[in-house]
């Protein structure tokens, strides 16, 4: 009976990877479906949003509905604003948002949601621009739009072929689609979008620059080029940052002396006090300018191997450094 019993979970979890499978290709071909179906009416899309004065309003009933609320955020994002708005609370005083200088887009793979075609002439005579998402291009709701995108699949991945799977995630990909285009027409900028994404790792990555992170002043660790292997060694630990700087009398960097300068030297047998940092620093170290991003000075020490970078000027005088240390606290890594 054991052996028996154990072969059923096997046999189940083959069942439900050949289900997954055919549900991804039938998702996939919904999808890419779509592409042979573009035409004249997606530029027209693109075109009405773009000369769009006010608002974009998007909404959607049921599956098709959660679809609505992640375009509108998508396009948020990227340099469209907009909002969705629930068809039942449109009819019920939200449509009170809609103006004649605003688009609607309505999402319906029937296209003949009755909460949607109930508020459609309302639209209409506020003299709003509406698209439709539809998987009917003879619907009532294509046929009021004034551009329609067909937004269907032959067929759902539900077995039953009833749940709203392949057709919704058709609409998802329709509606990134258009949100990518609009972004490209309006030329939004990395800086754009990390003004939208302040919280997130996101725009952590593109606000954040070298100046906002690096260690200036006199938490920058710095010697003279005159200076000895012993007041090399004190400075280090002064800064705890396991280097410091070497520069000229105008302040430029000529070296840099690192842990692993101090470690190399001392298993060479040479003496701390009286030897001058200048016979034993590195030269040529690696550097950034304090208007570079973060993620820049990351991608520098990942390269090169390097846990630490000094900030210069354009005539490479020192004016900060940080080290890995800085860039996790920051949160860019």
């Amino acid at each position: 009976m054991t052996n028996g019993d154990s072969s059923k979970p096997h046999a189940a979890t083959s069942d439900a990877l050949d289900l997954a499978r055919d549900v991804l290709e039938i998702e996939a071909a919904a999808i890419h479906g779509l592409i042979a179906r573009l035409d004249s009416e997606f530029q027209r899309a693109v075109d009405i949003i773009l000369a769009c004065k006010g608002r974009v309003t998007v909404s959607g009933i049921g599956k098709s509905g959660h679809i609505a609320r992640k375009i509108a955020s998508t396009m948020s994002s990227t340099g469209t604003p907009a909002y969705f708005v629930h068809p039942a609370e449109a009819s019920h005083g939200d449509l009170g948002m809609v103006t004649r200088d605003d688009v609607f887009i309505a999402l319906s793979n029937s296209g003949e949601s009755a909460e949607l075609l109930a508020i459609v002439p309302l639209i209409k005579r506020q003299g709003a621009r509406l698209i439709a998402f539809t998987g009917n291009a003879q619907s009532s709701l294509a046929r009021e739009a004034d551009a329609h995108l067909y937004a269907g699949a032959d067929k759902e991945a539900c077995p039953l072929n009833l749940a709203p799977t392949a057709s919704t995630t058709a609409a998802l990909a329709l509606g990134d689609a258009l949100a990518v285009a609009l972004m490209q027409a309006k030329g939004f900028s990395r800086d754009e979008f990390a003004r939208s994404h302040p919280g997130g790792a996101l725009g952590r990555k593109l606000l954040t620059h070298v100046l906002d992170v690096m260690r200036a002043g006199d938490d920058a660790p710095r010697v003279p080029e005159n200076a000895t292997l012993s007041d090399a060694i004190i400075e280090m630990t002064r800064s705890r940052m396991g280097i410091t700087s070497v520069l000229d009398a105008e302040q430029r960097v000529v070296g840099i002396f690192t842990d692993g300068d101090l470690r190399r030297t001392l298993q060479k047998g040479v003496r701390v006090e009286g030897t001058a940092v200048s016979a034993v620093m590195s030269r040529g170290p690696r550097t950034i300018t304090a208007d570079k991003l973060a993620v820049e000075a990351v991608q520098i020490m990942e390269e090169h191997k390097v846990n630490q970078l000094l900030v210069v000027d354009a005539a490479y005088r020192l004016v900060g450094a940080l080290n890995m240390h800085d860039l996790f606290k920051a949160k860019v890594i």
